[in-house]
């Protein structure tokens, strides 16, 4: 095969699965247990719509489910290492199918492609992040290639308190969840120079793109029994793209006034400072793709940093669980000091979207007794811990 594949010594997890089942009504997407919270549900399992229930389920071998591996740049090769460790610890029931792709490197698009072929088969995956370069004129994202080639569209993350953790956080009660429209919008790198010296820059927002991620911001909303829905914009100064977004927002949102979900707007630059300063208003967050990224990191500093937040992006076929802040981590590559939560939880998701409660059940409970317990912890949340250590922590607990 043409993708590099897992060696013995990767501790890969080689496993079996009932049949999956593809993200519906029915199915679950899983963060850590939570008290009750001022906006929405207090529940474990999160509910995600969007993928079509009517369609054929992934790559099953022997009842062994094939699941996309992308580790990604800077620590993903770490933190896909942990996720490999503990779900062999727990037996889960995965076969991976690893594409070792860099950013770093153009001649790596045609690997790219065969991981989304891969995708297409399998239909789920789990995905670090891959480095974009600055410096070389285009050279496009991977990461937005993939979902946009893919159609998948929308992004969650996951911004929480996680219970009883041992460390400081500016904020209590913080649970809210954002949105983002992954296909268009400042994303659609359409760029040109049409003269020397000047470069215009093309932001994309369409009325059926708009509706297709409001409907699924209020149809999740409506099934996790989250209570409002804000919609975050600058159409004061962007009046007919923003305009539209907001417009079309507020159309959906008289569609779902009858279930009783509230809905409001705000104003980009304030909303930053709002979610900076009084968190716990905000319940579901929904805009557009670069709107979400800065949100998302400004919300994962108010509860520990990116290392703490999941996400997943789902499209009507596919679904890419990926941390919700797309860091690389380049800085500490090789070091063992990344944090792995995001991404244990990002992979305790897909094993609930895979049906697979029992493992995901005692990882979840693992890692909550081992971040209550607060004895070993990485740097970035005041441990003096290794990834490695706090890898084994979990596993003794399972």
């Amino acid at each position: 095969m043409m993708h590099r594949a897992l060696s013995p010594s990767a501790a890969a997890a080689r496993i079996v699965t009932a049949p999956r089942s593809l993200i519906s009504s029915t199915s679950k997407i899983v963060a850590l247990q939570q008290p009750s919270r001022a906006f929405g549900s207090a529940l474990t399992k999160t509910q995600v719509p969007g993928i079509e229930p009517t369609r054929t389920p992934g790559t099953v071998y022997g009842g062994r489910n094939t699941v996309t591996l992308i580790p990604g740049d800077g620590v993903g090769q770490e933190l896909i290492s942990s996720v490999k460790f503990i779900f062999k610890a727990v037996n889960a029931p995965i076969e991976w199918e690893q594409f070792d792709i860099s950013g770093h490197v153009d001649k790596d698009e045609g690997l790219l492609r065969q991981a989304m072929d891969s995708i297409r088969r399998n239909r789920v995956a789990l995905k670090g992040i891959l480095y974009t370069p600055i410096e070389r004129s285009g050279h496009r994202s991977f990461n937005v290639f993939l979902r946009k080639d893919l159609d998948i569209y929308a992004s969650l993350s996951w911004i929480q308190n996680m219970p009883d953790a041992e460390w400081e956080t500016r904020h209590k009660d913080v649970n809210l969840c954002i949105i983002r429209e992954n296909t268009e919008g400042e994303y659609a790198g359409l760029e040109h120079m049409p003269v020397p010296g000047v470069v215009e820059s093309m932001k994309v927002v369409s009325r059926a793109k708009t509706e297709r991620i409001a409907k699924f911001a209020f149809d999740f909303a409506l099934k996790n029994d989250r209570k409002k829905v804000t919609c975050i914009h600058k159409a004061n100064i962007m009046k007919q793209g923003d305009g539209l977004f907001l417009n079309v927002c507020r159309e959906m949102a008289k569609v779902y006034e009858s279930a009783g979900i509230q809905f409001d707007d705000m104003i980009v630059d304030n909303a930053a400072m709002q979610l900076a300063s009084r968190p716990q208003q905000f319940d579901v967050i929904l805009c557009g793709n670069l709107y979400g990224n800065i949100l998302s990191n400004v919300g994962s500093a108010l509860i520990g940093g990116p290392g703490l937040v999941p996400g997943v992006n789902v499209g009507r076929e596919y679904v890419v669980f990926e941390p919700g802040c797309r860091h690389v981590g380049q800085e500490i590559m090789g070091s063992n000091r990344a944090n792995p939560v995001a991404m244990i939880l990002c992979s305790v998701n897909l094993l609930r979207h895979l049906g697979l409660e029992d493992q995901a059940s005692r990882i979840s409970a693992a890692l909550g007794k081992v971040i209550r317990e607060g004895r070993v912890l990485t740097p970035d949340l005041g441990g003096k811990s290794t990834t490695t250590d706090f890898t084994l922590a979990i596993m003794e607990n399972l």
